[in-house]
């Protein structure tokens, strides 16, 4: 190398711009608002500074039950312009019932530039549990008996019925579940190769999720699997879903674009605050572009 060679690479090196982060957008789950994710997008400035961090403020603490599909439809009213000025795409964080109104929304745009998805403890293959959330909101139902609820026209207007899955009752589930079932493709329907095609526009799905959480019922829902009728937890690999393929999970995972992450120690109200969970789970995934 010629004499001062060295020097001239090394200022040309310093001069190269180096690329912002993408944006990162967050959508919250039920009963949040957009201020209880402070804390998340602190460490999301302290890690990687400079990035352009939206907490979605919509559909905060009570109007979060109304119907998903509604909810999709005023996210996606929001979130269109931040992806619209990120040529370089941006990741989303998707929380608790969030993680199904990103799926929703991703299935349903056909433009849209999201890099990783990030599930964060999200019911992904749906809820069937006697959580405390399920007393307060359904005080004369336990789990057992909420289906004659939830698979009304009436309970599909309320966002939690739209992804009660009850594994005893599958069949009603499949002709009841206008969000859920229909977001699945557990049934084709018009719309189901466009979905698909959109939603496999992600370049990474990161399902994150643990035992200790207390709250998403069987926690494998945040990595997609689920209980069988009697009631034995099936992984997401054992899934009907997952087998044919019929959104496009399989696909993702073959690609080698699914990553599944569990975290003991963790209950559901404290995912999005947890430092070693932020650190170990999420940072990395939050690149530049």
């Amino acid at each position: 190398m010629p004499p001062g060679a060295a020097l001239v690479l090394a200022a040309a090196l310093c001069l190269t711009p180096v690329k912002p982060y993408k944006p990162v957008v967050v959508v919250h789950g039920l009963f949040d608002s957009a201020e209880d994710f402070g804390l998340l997008q602190d460490f999301i400035n302290r890690t990687h500074p400079g990035t352009r961090v939206t907490v979605i403020d919509l559909f905060d603490d009570s109007q979060s039950l109304k119907s998903l599909w509604r909810q999709v439809e005023g996210f996606r009213t929001a979130i269109a312009p931040i992806m619209a000025s990120a040529p370089g795409g941006v990741h989303m964080i998707c929380y608790s019932q969030g993680g199904l109104i990103c799926r929703g929304l991703l299935s349903t745009m056909p433009d849209h530039n999201v890099d990783a998805l990030i599930s964060l403890s999200a019911p992904q293959l749906g809820q069937y549990g006697d959580t405390d959330y399920l007393k307060w909101l359904f005080p004369n139902y336990v789990k057992t008996n909420l289906f004659h609820f939830c698979y009304t026209e009436f309970g599909q207007s309320f966002s939690i019925c739209n992804y009660w899955n009850d594994p005893h009752h599958h069949d009603l589930y499949l002709n009841s579940s206008d969000y859920l079932s229909v977001l699945n493709s557990e049934q084709p329907h018009p719309n189901t190769a466009d979905w698909k095609r959109n939603f496999m526009r992600i370049r990474n799905l990161v399902l994150i999720g643990g035992p200790d959480d207390g709250v998403i019922t069987p926690w494998q829902s945040s990595q997609f699997g689920f209980y069988n009728e009697n009631e034995v937890v099936m992984d997401m690999r054992k899934q009907l879903v997952y087998l044919a393929d019929t959104f496009g999970l399989k696909s993702l995972d073959a690609r080698g674009a699914l990553t599944a992450l569990t975290v003991g120690g963790v209950q559901h109200v404290n995912w999005h605050t947890n430092w070693t969970v932020y650190q170990d789970c999420i940072q990395s995934w939050l690149t530049r572009g």
